[in-house]
């Protein structure tokens, strides 16, 4: 689809709304997180990302963007100021109402843009409840393709597949919002990895002195805008291709 202005729906009047479900049925909600991100990288990482590929996605597609969710499921970072957390299953919860408060007023697909990985298994099971309690079709979208588009574009390795404060989420911020990242402050570090990681309580926050997992001293502007036009390419694919099947019904 061709280019326009953002859908934003707090911008909009009940009128502008009601235009909007009409034009194209289909709303985008960002879920983020509130937690640090190293000393180089603010707080609101995580929504910055996940809002800002959703706005571009909003201007392809003519979809409605909701407003963001700035809390997600943060407990390994709860002893450092300014974590916000949310219990799992209330991330979930919030999903939902999400859902059934949109499918109300002729919304027919609800399509969740994750920049927090722990959200991850709140939006599945968020996705699948809803299945069979609404009738509402939930795609759920966090960096397709993320290992491959990292090796490609990035020229440190994650620590341990997981990406925070790292090259990839700086080079993004640096793309969306370099007014908001110090790379005087940005540092590599990867922490051991304790045996019963994974398998126990021990959380990254009490792994990382400096909250980063990775190299994000070779965080630049250009790699973030090639990988961010492949993640906005793929998920726009990812809603067409969902939408048909709501169109087919």
């Amino acid at each position: 689809m061709s280019m326009q202005k953002a859908k934003e729906l707090i911008y909009m009047t009940r009128d502008e709304a009601s235009k909007a479900v009409e034009e194209f049925p289909v709303a985008i909600l960002p879920i983020g997180a509130t937690e640090q991100h190293g000393h180089h990288l603010p707080l609101g990482v995580d929504i910055f990302l996940a809002e800002g590929i959703s706005q571009k996605l909003s201007e392809r597609t003519g979809a409605i963007l909701l407003p963001s969710m700035p809390f997600g499921y943060s407990w390994v970072w709860r002893d450092i100021p300014g974590t916000i957390s949310l219990q799992q299953h209330h991330v979930e919860a919030v999903i939902k109402d999400v859902a059934y408060s949109v499918a109300r007023y002729g919304v027919k697909m609800l399509v969740l843009v994750n920049g927090h990985d722990a959200n991850n298994t709140s939006m599945k099971y968020a996705a699948r409840e809803l299945m069979d309690e609404l009738d509402i079709p939930v795609i759920y979208l966090f960096y397709p393709n993320l290992n491959e588009i990292m090796e490609e574009h990035c020229e440190t390795p994650s620590w341990h597949g997981m990406v925070h404060a790292c090259e990839f989420e700086t080079s993004l911020m640096l793309a969306l919002k370099p007014e908001l990242v110090d790379m005087s402050k940005a540092v590599s570090e990867y922490p051991c990895k304790p045996m019963l990681y994974g398998k126990s309580t021990i959380s990254l926050g009490d792994l990382s002195k400096s909250g980063v997992y990775g190299d994000a001293t070779k965080a630049s502007k250009e790699k973030g805008e090639k990988m961010l036009k492949i993640f906005v390419d793929e998920m726009e694919q990812l809603i067409q291709e969902a939408y048909k099947g709501v169109c087919s019904q």
